[in-house]
């Protein structure tokens, strides 16, 4: 475990998250353009590929955080039957939900970890339709798109946010915290799709934990509470396979849910393996 990850566990973690918020959003130029400019360089972020490539007409660190890419620089796989990878990133861990007879599947993190479907959805009868199916997660770093966008359409039912900490998503974090997408702040979102049900699930981190939706706008923060279930059903809320649904302000790690028997994992994505916004992430089988 790093010293960083170490120091994370008592960190003041919500209020750190809440000062780089404040920062993030800030309209003073010279701090925008500061942190703009350190960012680029320390990651080496392509702005050839934004709508707005000129770093200097952003108004705030956000704007050029949540930056929409320029049309066509990402295109969703040509098959019909391709479920889409939701974001630019890495894997950071895709297979089998695995099934337990003691209790709810189990979803790999890293090194011999794991935690459950209903810890991670803060349901267990949600948890339940998701039993024996596939999950990918996706981490997402201070160089990627973050904006995150369908892999198939939907129908909105009901948005869940779970109430936790803010550790770090960071590899070695993963390695070292104990059911880290589990515990850490998050969104689920609920879908309903021709083949079934169908969650997204935006993790919040240490620094990293805005969220927002094309359908509600900000829904993280704020940080803590009680756990807050919206429900959509009835407001007809149909988002198209690759369009947005959601970004980071200041991005973080997406995971994808799919039930039982509906797909199959597309081949070469494995740990750590680069991925981009609609490339193939699974192959709905034949009905």
């Amino acid at each position: 475990m790093s010293p960083f990850t170490a120091l994370s566990h008592v960190l003041p973690q919500r209020l750190l998250s809440s000062l780089a918020r404040r920062l993030a959003y800030s309209r003073n130029r010279a701090l925008s353009q500061w942190l703009i400019g350190a960012v680029t360089r320390r990651f080496g972020v392509d702005l050839a590929e934004a709508a707005e490539p000129d770093p200097r007409a952003y108004p705030s660190f956000n704007a050029f955080f949540t930056r929409a890419l320029k049309p066509g620089a990402r295109t969703p796989d040509p098959n019909p039957r391709a479920l889409l990878l939701p974001a630019d990133g890495r894997i950071s861990q895709c297979g089998a939900i695995v099934a337990d007879t003691a209790g709810p599947g189990r979803i790999f993190q890293a090194k011999g970890r794991s935690f459950t479907t209903a810890e991670l959805l803060g349901d267990a009868d949600a948890a339940a339709l998701f039993d024996g199916g596939l999950f990918a997660t996706v981490y997402l770093s201070p160089k990627d798109y973050h904006r995150v966008h369908m892999p198939w359409r939907g129908r909105l039912r009901e948005t869940v946010h779970v109430p936790g900490r803010l550790f770090s998503v960071g590899p070695d974090a993963v390695a070292a915290v104990p059911r880290l997408f589990a515990r850490n702040e998050r969104l689920v979102c609920h879908f309903d799709c021709d083949f079934g049900p169908l969650a997204v699930v935006m993790v919040g981190a240490l620094l990293v934990s805005g969220v927002e939706t094309v359908w509600g706008g900000v829904e993280i923060p704020p940080y803590g509470g009680p756990v807050t279930t919206r429900d959509y059903r009835g407001e007809d809320i149909v988002l198209e396979r690759f369009a947005e649904m959601a970004r980071f302000n200041y991005g973080s790690t997406v995971i994808v849910l799919l039930p039982r028997g509906v797909a199959t994992l597309a081949p070469g994505l494995d740990a750590e393996s680069p991925v981009q916004l609609g490339q193939r992430l699974a192959t709905l089988a034949s009905p």
